[in-house]
């Protein structure tokens, strides 16, 4: 595994929203937070006043977000600076520790007015208990993991590329940054990399001869390895693909396949763009067309470690209706995986 990935820093392309932007922003959040305590994230009448209100975020904002949802980027991410996130908690370092979303009650909401402007917000019930904002920090044990919970490298990856319905759009907001400052967010867009991919790779690519296996944070129960039945990385339009793949868990069935595969990596990490993110900095994901991962840190388990909120947006919620339960989380897709597996 590597230890470092060498990036371009993305912090100056950010959108700033101003300190009188945000202010309007954050009374909004406020509002909402009072009007809808003791309500779940998955309640639709608290999912639709938080779309309304996504009329409080300045129209430059809205206007980038429409143009990133309508016809995204060449590296598929967006990035805000200068978000409200409200007074905080400790960073929790158990998962037991986790606050109720009115504990983060402004930077909850900001979050997902600006979701709600990309899309519709879903979860998974698989993961993190379906929970609609999720927390990233470090947590005590799993520093090794492949997870957002761990600390070591993250290697890229397309989020939940193993479902049957990933996430269109992938966020993470800043609560608290890294004091050291080496927690690099780092993301790479195909539409960066395709040009240093030769025909013969990208069809290859193209083929249904790759497997990726399921994130440990949605097989719980089981040592078992659960892989996906064959599909390709690459699909959809010949200049513009879509790309599913995880560096860390997808691996090829043929020769070709992983030929093609150590070419696409090599590829991503000539492109790669990083940030490390600070407080009220928000990162938004074309999950279609982008990889991410994370350099390692240290984290210190005091209350003050890196500490980010992530969220999901699906474009269109209508595929997926019949596969929803509580709200906007996603039937547990696990146990029929195993079956299949």
């Amino acid at each position: 595994m590597r230890k470092e990935f060498a990036y371009a820093d993305a912090r100056a392309t950010g959108i700033v929203v101003s300190e009188t932007e945000a202010k309007i922003v954050e009374v909004s959040a406020l509002r909402i937070a009072t009007e809808y305590a003791g309500y779940s994230l998955h309640s639709t009448d608290l999912l639709h006043a938080v779309e309304l209100a996504a009329a409080a975020l300045p129209a430059h904002v809205r206007r980038a977000l429409i143009s990133f949802r309508d016809k995204g980027n060449e590296s598929g991410t967006l990035l805000l600076r200068g978000l409200p996130v409200g007074d905080l908690p400790a960073t929790p370092d158990r998962v037991e520790d986790e606050p109720d979303w009115t504990e983060v009650a402004v930077a909850t909401i900001a979050q997902l007015m600006v979701m709600s402007v990309l899309g519709r917000s879903i979860s998974y019930s698989d993961e993190k208990n379906g929970d609609l904002v999720q927390d990233v920090s470090p947590k005590r044990g799993a520093e090794t993991r492949q997870e957002n919970s761990g600390s070591i490298l993250l290697e890229l990856h397309t989020e939940d590329g193993f479902h049957p319905a990933p996430p269109h759009f992938l966020s993470l907001v800043c609560l608290r940054g890294d004091r050291d400052g080496v927690a690099a967010t780092v993301t790479g867009g195909i539409g960066d990399a395709l040009p240093a991919l030769d025909a013969r790779t990208v069809e290859a690519l193209r083929r249904p001869e790759f497997r990726t296996r399921f994130s440990s944070s949605f097989v719980h129960d089981t040592d078992e390895e659960v892989l996906t039945q064959p599909m390709p990385v690459l699909s959809g339009p010949v200049d513009d693909p879509d790309l599913r793949v995880d560096f860390h868990g997808t691996v090829g069935v043929t020769r070709a396949a992983r030929d093609a595969l150590a070419e696409l990596q090599r590829a991503m990490l000539g492109a790669l763009r990083g940030i490390v993110l600070r407080p009220g900095e928000l990162i938004i994901l074309d999950n279609r067309r982008t990889v991410h991962g994370r350099t390692g840190f240290t984290p210190r388990y005091d209350g003050e470690d890196r500490w980010l909120r992530r969220s999901f947006a699906l474009a269109d919620l209508r595929p997926v209706l019949g596969d929803l339960s509580e709200g906007r989380s996603h039937n547990p897709v696990t146990a029929t995986a195993l079956t299949a597996a």
